[in-house]
């Protein structure tokens, strides 16, 4: 049976544009494959760190601009400022790798200081510095300072450390079960010294605050929200783990020490008259400290608050609480003992920290991760980063402003204080504080800010705290997450990635999620082949 012509037409018109939908597909899919930003379009930002630190320093190593190339995830953003310290945190975080016979290990300061461990280490940040190096993409930095930590020469309680609670947190991104596990025993025995030496027959916690990392703090020692905060994400998380290792004994154990210090920690650190968690001194039978400082910010941290202690949270811009041109202060302005008199570099009654700001910016992500709340929005996330942003800078001696990290700094000037102090006591070493690694950054762009919630799952959850019409682009290309490489990228109109519309989610290439508008995304990581 002949077919009659106009039908052949209409046929071969049908195959043809079927190819081209093919066609069209396989390009896109193979423009989608490759890497969607390219680490040469941000070179001229390290170039710049390194001429910034000869003027500011005298002299500067050699880029390793491979290294940046091999290992960390890439960023776009319309804002300049926020995109330069991004980087510029990567340019110093490098540097305190530092490679030993017992593999790497990250460090805090650069110079040698009197009060650290084996090769440098102060476990004080190590949380931060797990959170930060958990997102390179060669593990072997995360995973053999994770190990350090409860090897034969590790300090994990020479300060506080919410340990089991980083391990845990290292695993959610990575999705590598076996090291969490293998360290189970070793988190135990940390968790159980503890108990041994700062808890008291009520169930409390007790630190001193210069163990806390906190030296002249304006409530001082005692059951401070810090230590029995960490703890108890450290119950949670080894609880966690040991239903991992399939241990239903631990898992439970655990889970009842987190229930009972939670409950200690609601009623005896929050002060309903301050609306506040907040210190109380071993021995005081008068109970709370009586000061709002940052720290009662920390059990947000690790999810202990109900939703109607939301109303903390109202200080943290306020004039009279914690507000602050260039970060937030650690304790409230309003307080008498604000900035009292001290006779020490390291000031906790009241300047801004990045170490107590990057803890703040993680509480606040889960605030706004979790219950529907009125009190904080997207927008004072945005904010309060931007600030913290902002406030990683220095002017020198020319008078040209460029990026720095040191220790605290004037919430109101901008100025490094214990840098400051040292040099007038022409105190030595020099610069003590350059590139001090105490602190995060590109964890709180990365969870915070766009939005990546690790997940013990194979899903790939997204709830982007950047407020809705603040940015018409951005994009982070190249992050390691369970094995594979995510992209995630939001193109108001398309034409700045050429990749369509919207927010999308790729996982090695091959889109996993997509919306037409920045809005939460969740997808799945696709079974590896075989």
């Amino acid at each position: 049976m002949k077919t009659p012509a106009k039908l052949r037409a209409r046929l071969v018109s049908f195959t043809f544009a079927l190819t081209a939908i093919f066609h069209a597909g396989s390009q896109a899919q193979s423009r989608a494959s490759g890497p969607l930003l390219q680490p040469q379009s941000f070179r001229h930002y390290f170039t710049g760190f390194v001429r910034d630190e000869r003027e500011m320093l005298g002299s500067a190593p050699p880029l390793p601009w491979d290294w940046f190339v091999r290992n960390i995830p890439w960023l776009d953003t319309p804002d300049a400022e926020l995109n330069q310290i991004y980087y510029f945190r990567w340019y110093a975080f490098e540097k305190h790798l530092v490679r030993t016979p017992d593999g790497y290990v990250i460090t805090e300061f650069l110079d040698k200081v009197p009060w650290s461990g084996k090769f440098n280490t102060i476990d004080t940040a190590a949380g931060h510095h797990i959170r930060e190096a958990r997102w390179l993409r060669d593990p072997k930095y995360v995973d053999d300072y994770t190990r350090f930590w409860f090897g034969p020469d590790g300090e994990p309680r020479r300060y506080s450390f919410w340990a089991a609670d980083s391990v845990y947190q290292l695993y959610l991104a990575t999705g590598n079960r076996d090291l969490a596990v293998s360290l189970l025993p070793a988190l135990e025995a940390n968790y159980r010294a503890w108990q041994a030496t700062h808890q008291d027959p009520n169930g409390l916690f007790w630190q001193i605050d210069d163990r806390d990392g906190m030296e002249d703090s304006i409530s001082g020692n005692g059951y401070r929200p810090t230590i029995n905060s960490y703890m108890y994400g450290d119950a949670v998380a080894i609880s966690r783990i040991a239903a991992m290792a399939e241990d239903p004994q631990i898992a439970a154990t655990y889970q009842d020490k987190a229930a009972q210090l939670r409950a200690l920690i609601e009623s005896r650190l929050w002060n309903p008259h301050d609306e506040f968690y907040e210190t109380v001194a071993r021995h005081a039978a008068s109970g709370w400290s009586g000061v709002r400082e940052l720290i009662g910010y920390i059990p947000w941290y690790f999810d202990i608050p109900p939703l109607q202690h939301d109303i903390a949270w109202s200080f943290l811009f306020s004039p009279e609480g914690f507000a602050g041109k260039y970060g937030p202060t650690t304790a409230e302005r309003s307080s008498p003992r604000f900035r009292y008199t001290v006779h020490h570099e390291c000031l906790w009654n009241g300047p801004s920290w990045p170490y107590a700001t990057t803890q703040t910016l993680v509480a606040l992500a889960n605030l706004l991760n979790g219950p529907e709340q009125t009190v904080m929005t997207r927008a004072d996330y945005f904010s309060l980063l931007s600030t913290y942003t902002h406030s990683q800078h220095i002017r020198l001696p020319g008078g040209r402003t460029v990026p720095w990290i040191d220790e605290d700094l004037d919430a109101d000037t901008g100025e490094w204080i214990a840098r400051d102090i040292l040099r007038s006591w022409h105190a030595l070493p020099s610069n003590r504080g350059r590139y001090y690694n105490h602190s995060g950054y590109a964890d709180l762009i990365i969870t915070g800010l766009i939005g990546l919630r690790p997940q013990a799952g194979n899903d790939v959850v997204i709830h982007p705290l950047l407020p809705r019409g603040k940015w018409s682009y951005f994009a982070l290309d190249g992050l390691p997450y369970h094995g594979r490489l995510l992209t995630i990228l939001y193109d108001r109109t398309g034409e700045r990635y050429h990749r369509g519309k919207g927010f999308q989610v790729l996982c090695d290439g091959r889109v996993i999620a997509h919306s037409g508008k920045l809005e939460d995304l969740r997808g799945s990581l696709p079974v590896h082949p075989g």
